[in-house]
């Protein structure tokens, strides 16, 4: 979905004020939230909440490295349904700012090449987790979303479908393919634009910000424990259109200094 398309859902969502998107929202807090509360049921039927480091896949869906020794992965093993709330924080009252309810059910990731994908992204959003990624009890999960409530303060509740939120990936194999190397490749020669991405553009602090990911609705970056979201200004499928909106960005950026 673009970002255009995006707007023009959120604008007929009820129960949400005028001029307010709430699916821009909601799939920057999924974009953007490092780590969120899981909840599962336990055997007895009681849910079991615990916190947990979250990623995406690049559709969007939450991705999780949980131990098979984790009193939730073994609530998981044996009822797959769950939920992860991811909420933004700040100053002043917690339930004064967003957060979003994700529900639906996780599945293990066996297949290599699938998890060698979503250990890629993973690690590239929490580096220090390659320390035990490979641990033998240590696997990766994924989200398969069912639906998604987002709370964005007062007078700003809504209910989406999986597919409002996700990211369609339909002709996107070559920005797949090429996701690690143009990480790196920004990463290493582009330091600069990637920094004014985050200040200019995002509003966040200086420093040495740099791409976690790269997915065909924009960028994620990140500093330390601080994350931003950077949607891009047109659907990105290859390399040649991801090459393009980069520069944009980098131009709107260099434009604000």
């Amino acid at each position: 979905m673009t970002t255009e398309a995006s707007r023009s859902e959120a604008a007929a969502v009820p129960g949400v004020p005028p001029g307010y998107d709430a699916i821009a929202v909601s799939k920057r807090l999924l974009r953007s939230v490092r780590a969120g509360a899981l909840a599962s049921l336990s055997g007895d039927g009681t849910p079991f909440a615990t916190l947990v480091n979250v990623a995406t896949d690049f559709d969007g869906a939450p991705v999780l490295l949980m131990s098979g020794l984790a009193a939730h992965t073994k609530n998981l093993a044996a009822d797959p349904r769950a939920s992860i709330l991811l909420a933004e924080g700040g100053k002043g009252d917690p339930l004064a700012h967003p957060r979003l309810t994700v529900t639906g059910r996780v599945r293990r990731i066996d297949a290599a090449a699938e998890r060698e994908r979503l250990k890629l992204r993973f690690l590239a959003r929490h580096p220090k987790s390659a320390l035990y990624a490979d641990f033998g009890d240590f696997a990766f999960y994924r989200l398969e979303i069912a639906g998604v409530h987002l709370n964005g303060g007062f007078a700003r509740a809504a209910d989406f479908t999986a597919e409002a939120v996700l990211t369609p990936l339909a002709g996107a194999a070559a920005l797949m393919e090429a996701e690690p190397s143009a990480l790196a490749h920004m990463n290493a020669d582009h330091a600069e634009a990637v920094r004014l991405y985050a200040t200019k553009l995002c509003g966040e602090p200086d420093g040495r910000w740099r791409l976690t990911g790269i997915d065909p609705d924009g960028i994620d970056m990140a500093m330390g424990d601080l994350t931003a979201r950077l949607p891009f200004p047109q659907f990105v499928t290859d390399a040649a259109t991801l090459r393009l909106s980069l520069a944009q960005l980098a131009a709107a950026a260099r434009a604000k200094e």
